[in-house]
């Protein structure tokens, strides 16, 4: 026997014994690395409020997907920056996830003005991702790797649909129009659809007016659009503008028939409770209320947990809008990357375009330009409200959807005098 061979055999043996076990103990290693998801997201800014319900449902998605394993077995990490609401922060941020950060999925960003400015750095890149509450974002691009968590559906115009569906309903028809909003992307959009929607029944838009915005002071504003005398005023404003405009309109005792729309900061409850009793008669967008016609698997226990921790974040205590739409979005990218098992981001957006996604919010599917197939929002006439108290705004005898039909609990309070009192 060729003891010299029977060692050297013995010794490669070994050696390869412990090159396949560094080899499994290396995939193992690999396998149990984090899965980063990046994004951008306004933790200071304007939009800050918003912003950080949006993390807030994300975390939770996230602690409930890692609680099942992860992603392709790997724990589920984030890697975000705060992009302050300015959309000048997005192209450098998402330049960083992508290339220096090397992330393996996208998310975002929040907001059509941060999304849009994002869109170039994300296209060159040819990544996948799915923004948070943009209106109209890809219109312009037709980029078939963006997805939309944003309810208004293929048309902006139905933004305010319902505030113009509900007018043209109305005995004497209402027909001077009035739009007010910030000079930012999401408001020139909304805009663009009321626009639009006045056009389709034969209203005459009598003031149309966007304010830079820094503006704090809306006086004058309301003020000139108050002279124009409007049947309606639509506007398309973010929270801290709401307030402005809601206020100054009080002030000077501002009573057109149909008011509200797309005023943001009529979802945030802080700034409702601060208005209180200002807001009755008041029309707003909403994208999620708790109604029973609105529960589907995960809803209940989701806001729970975001109630939960609410308090102790200092966040908006009831979180119907921003919140659950996260957590959403995390629902699709989840089952898209599980069902693919793949990160690719081409063979993940084909995924998403051509199926259907159960959620916290209810079915989705995506249409052209990654937005939803089919529109869904509510719009409720405040009524009612009374004082500063919070529990006013889970009360939903004093928030009546009034539009659309299928979930309408009430009729429109016309004209804005008598539902304002």
């Amino acid at each position: 026997m060729n003891y010299g061979f029977c060692r050297g055999f013995r010794a490669l043996a070994a050696s390869l014994s412990t090159a396949i076990a560094l080899g499994f103990g290396l995939q193992a290693a690999h396998a149990a690395d984090p899965l980063r998801i990046g994004f951008s997201i306004s933790v200071t800014g304007p939009t800050s409020p918003a912003g950080k319900q949006v993390l807030a449902g994300l975390e939770i998605w996230r602690k409930d997907v890692n609680a099942k394993g992860g992603l392709l077995g790997r724990p589920v990490e984030f890697v975000y920056y705060d992009d302050q609401g300015s959309p000048a922060n997005a192209p450098g941020i998402y330049a960083k996830l992508m290339s220096v950060d090397k992330v393996d999925l996208l998310i975002g960003p929040y907001s059509t003005n941060v999304i849009a400015a994002a869109m170039p750095a994300i296209i060159q890149a040819n990544r996948t991702t799915i923004g948070i509450f943009g209106l109209g974002a890809n219109k312009e691009f037709k980029y078939p790797r963006y997805f939309s968590m944003n309810s208004q559906g293929p048309d902006t115009g139905n933004y305010s649909k319902c505030v113009f569906d509900l007018a043209a309903q109305q005995k004497p028809k209402p027909t001077r129009v009035a739009l007010i909003g910030a000079d930012v992307e999401y408001s020139r959009n909304a805009l663009d659809g009321a626009r639009a929607n006045a056009k389709k029944h034969g209203m005459e838009i009598v003031f149309d007016r966007t304010y830079p915005p820094s503006t704090t002071e809306f006086t004058s504003i309301v003020r000139a659009m108050a002279a124009t005398n409007p049947d309606i005023v639509f506007g398309a404003t973010l929270p801290i503008d709401t307030a402005g405009i809601i206020r100054t309109a009080n002030e000077i005792q501002f009573r057109p028939k149909v008011i509200g729309g797309a005023m943001l900061g009529l979802l945030v409850t802080g700034i409702k409770q601060q208005l209180g009793p200002m807001i009755n008669g008041y029309i707003s967008n909403e994208f999620y209320i708790p109604a029973p016609s609105l529960q589907f698997a995960g809803t209940k226990e989701m806001m729970a947990e975001y109630q939960k921790q609410a308090k102790d974040l200092g966040l908006d205590p009831l979180g119907y809008t921003y919140p659950p739409y996260a957590y959403a979005a995390g629902q699709i990218l989840a089952r898209a990357v599980t069902e693919t098992k793949s990160l690719n981001d081409d063979v993940l957006a084909k995924y998403i375009a051509a199926n259907t996604f159960d959620t916290v919010i209810g079915p989705i599917s995506f249409g052209p330009d990654g937005e939803w197939k089919e529109p869904r929002i509510i719009c409720i006439q405040f009524k009612g409200i009374s004082g500063n108290d919070m529990s006013q705004f889970t009360d939903w005898s004093r928030q009546v959807v009034v539009y659309p039909p299928e979930f309408k609990s009430g009729d429109l309070i016309f004209p804005f005098t008598d539902a304002s009192k």
